[in-house]
């Protein structure tokens, strides 16, 4: 006994995962309980099924219980075992004899112990099995018992540790995405354009940054409403969403401005035009009908500045102010081409 509790406490110290937990205990559980087959199945009541997760079958038996093996959860012996309050038997077949699946696989000696979670959910079930009638002390059917629960401990550890990094996920996808829109947040924003620049310094291409500001929003928050407002900046960020390219990605920078990024040309003749398609396609994107409850805007368009840059010249926040610089001098060319007389 003193050999098994040893084992026991390396399998304890060494495990960091259910099945480094398992399968040395179901070594020690044959050793324990003289049984040549042991293993550890989950339970889905929903789908009505039972499935062997890890098994361990001694070489020189019969008995053989298949690992990955999925069987009705109402003809188990687990299932009797349970509803019956009987955890062992010696003699299945006298028992259980209208089991089928105890009939195809040959048990006659049978115990478990079920695995239960701290809010008394059913996992699964810890088995051991024969094919020969056998005899189980006493002191075996509380090592079961015990090893169920600790495979209970790592089970609840193991789905704690999920649990814990969905939230941690979440939390990240939360501090990295504008609330309203959906889309990536400044902050986000930065950390994107600094990867795309250390992406275009190693294969020696410019990065296209274009600065969008949306003419005339004030107006529509003053006249109708920031709800209204609202709805019409995820209306623009949807839009943005709809005119991107493979590698590109669209942010909102803060109030009515937005970003996109995008990978450039290599420097040289080919930027200025690469420049220009890509502020077209971004401010064309923006320029359409909104329409929502009773309004409609025939909107003309936000003010685009874009810019490609130089990784190694720039900056994250470098280049977002020289695309910003870009897009007030597209903005003052809107506003002196709007301000001339018209004949």
């Amino acid at each position: 006994m003193t050999a098994v509790v040893e084992q026991l406490a390396q399998s304890l110290t060494r495990a960091h995962t259910l099945e480094e937990l398992t399968r040395p205990l179901l070594q020690l559980l044959q050793d324990v309980t003289g049984l040549e087959s042991t293993y550890l199945t989950t339970i889905d009541l929903q789908a009505g099924q039972q499935h062997v997760l890890y098994a361990r079958n001694t070489q020189q038996h019969a008995l053989e219980i298949p690992e990955g093996l999925t069987v009705p959860w109402h003809d188990t012996l687990c299932k009797r075992a349970l509803d019956e309050g009987r955890p062992v038997t010696e003699d299945v077949a006298s028992c259980w004899g209208d089991s089928e699946a105890a009939a195809a696989l040959g048990i006659q000696t049978y115990a478990s112990a079920p695995v239960r979670l701290s809010d008394e959910r059913l996992y699964g079930t810890l088995c051991a099995a024969s094919a020969s009638r056998q005899a189980m002390a006493p002191a075996a059917q509380h090592t079961l018992a015990l090893f169920a629960r600790l495979i209970a401990q790592q089970v609840e550890r193991e789905q704690l540790v999920h649990e814990l990094m969905q939230a941690n996920s979440h939390l990240e996808r939360f501090a990295s995405t504008d609330a309203l829109t959906g889309l990536p947040n400044r902050r986000a924003l930065e950390q994107a354009l600094a990867r795309q620049l250390a992406q275009g310094q190693r294969q020696h291409t410019t990065v296209l940054v274009a600065f969008v500001d949306l003419d005339g929003f004030k107006a529509i928050n003053d006249v109708h409403g920031h709800e209204m407002g609202d709805l019409f900046l995820v209306h623009t960020a949807r839009r943005l969403q709809g005119a991107l390219r493979a590698q590109d990605l669209a942010a909102r920078h803060g109030g009515d401005e937005f970003v996109v990024l995008g990978p450039g040309p290599a420097p040289g003749e080919a930027v200025p035009a690469a420049v220009q398609a890509f502020a077209r396609r971004i401010a064309t994107a923006t320029v359409g009908p909104f329409e929502a409850d009773d309004l409609r805007i025939d909107y003309a368009g936000a003010s685009v500045g874009a810019v490609a840059v130089d990784p190694g010249a720039m900056t994250a926040q470098q280049a977002l102010r020289a695309a910003d610089q870009a897009m007030y001098a597209t903005k003052q060319a809107r506003r002196a081409q709007a301000a001339q007389p018209r004949h």
